[in-house]
């Protein structure tokens, strides 16, 4: 095996790559990188079980002036080799196996030597099957996941939370995340897939790692499914995921139907008062804010406290305020991610009573984006 490439172009894709692997796994090849060099171009893999991400740097695409001298495959130690390859000090590399799997780095007058693996005991990657497969703009998919992926829960007492769940029904694309104490809920319309049926979960962190790769560069992200397995296709590149085994809860029943008070107000005016209150709550034991809505002067009022340093408060005047007087307290991080979430929309509030749960809706097409909260008993 030997090749050379332009680093820059080469460090692109290990950097995408590298996500997939990680140092504490218990199978001490997937700490490797594997490289996969034939004539057309070169493939690099990264694992750690649950992801794997596969790349192709083409020889035919100028940009990464690559020139294959002899095919061949190697794994490399990720970590030394990413550290190695990143401090190189001309803009092109050559990689050869020079005896068994120990491999050679040169790059101007900087020459490294490190001991490969050999690939065959790399584990394959799975096979899925390419006709269940729905495609997804990569902005819209992006916002998506950002959306819902905040809801999922940390705890790993009940894994299936820790997962989106993806229902594709009659061209409808619903993305669902709980973590018991909040919920956050977006339906695309995907008419062109109506004859397809999904109904998955899948990891959070995986989701998390896959937007970090969806740049301007993958106009569209394809999907496709087999039993346990997940596949995104990002141009060149294939992100592959394990699915959570199980039954995600019924979420529909815990969003409220009806309420007795509305508020309708800025997202990022509501997230700079609710950000000012946390710098209190945040040093008390409870973390918990106070919000009060007053019909009768059409104010809402925000408060924190902390026994040890002081308190705030804060009033706003929304745009729009209807129903009851109402005073919910609640957790401010909770409130603060569902917040982010609508950008710089106007949303709504609605409130039924102290010690119900409460949903957020941007004020246009509220159907497709909610976002829902449980409120803290704090007497």
């Amino acid at each position: 095996m030997k090749f050379t490439i332009n680093r820059s172009a080469f460090i692109k894709e290990l950097n995408n790559v590298q996500r997939a692997i990680s140092s504490k796994t218990t199978i001490p090849i997937l700490t490797g990188l594997k490289i996969d060099v034939a004539t057309d171009g070169l493939t690099l893999t990264g694992s750690d079980a649950d992801i794997s991400i596969e790349t192709t740097i083409p020889a035919d695409d100028e940009n990464n002036t690559l020139v294959v001298e002899e095919p061949g495959s190697v794994v490399l130690t990720a970590r030394f080799f990413s550290e190695i390859v990143k401090k190189l000090p001309e803009d092109t590399m050559t990689i050869a196996l020079v005896d068994g799997f120990q491999t050679q780095i040169t790059s101007g007058a900087a020459s490294f030597t490190i001991n490969g693996l050999d690939p065959e005991n790399y584990p394959h990657l799975p096979e899925i099957d390419t006709t269940n497969t729905i495609t997804l703009a990569g902005d819209v998919f992006k916002e998506l996941i950002g959306q819902t992926v905040i809801a999922v829960s940390n705890q790993e007492s009940r894994p299936i939370l820790t997962g989106v769940h993806f229902i594709l029904k009659d061209g409808e694309f619903l993305a669902v995340a709980t973590d018991s104490h909040r919920l956050s809920q977006r339906k695309i319309k995907l008419p062109e897939a109506n004859n397809a049926n999904y109904d998955v979960i899948i990891p959070g962190k995986s989701l998390t790692e896959l937007s970090r790769m969806i740049g301007d560069d993958n106009p569209d992200v394809q999907m496709r499914l087999s039993e346990n397995q997940v596949l995104f296709v990002l141009g060149k590149t294939s992100f592959y995921s394990r699915l959570l085994e199980g039954n995600y809860p019924d979420t529909s029943r815990l969003i409220p139907k009806e309420s007795n008070t509305t508020v309708e107000i800025e997202a990022p005016a509501l997230s700079a008062a609710i950000e000012r209150a946390s710098l209190l709550s945040h040093e008390s034991r409870n973390n918990v804010v106070r919000f009060s809505v007053n019909p009768t002067d059409k104010t809402i009022t925000i408060f924190g406290n902390s026994p040890d340093v002081g308190e705030v408060t804060e009033q706003l005047q929304p745009a729009e305020l209807n129903g009851d007087e109402l005073e919910i307290s609640f957790n401010p991080d909770y409130m603060k991610e569902a917040l982010r979430s609508f950008g710089q929309a106007m949303i709504k509030i609605s409130f039924t009573m102290a010690l119900r749960p409460f949903t957020l809706v941007p004020t246009e097409e509220g159907e497709n984006f909610i976002q829902l909260i449980t409120p803290v008993r704090t007497f």
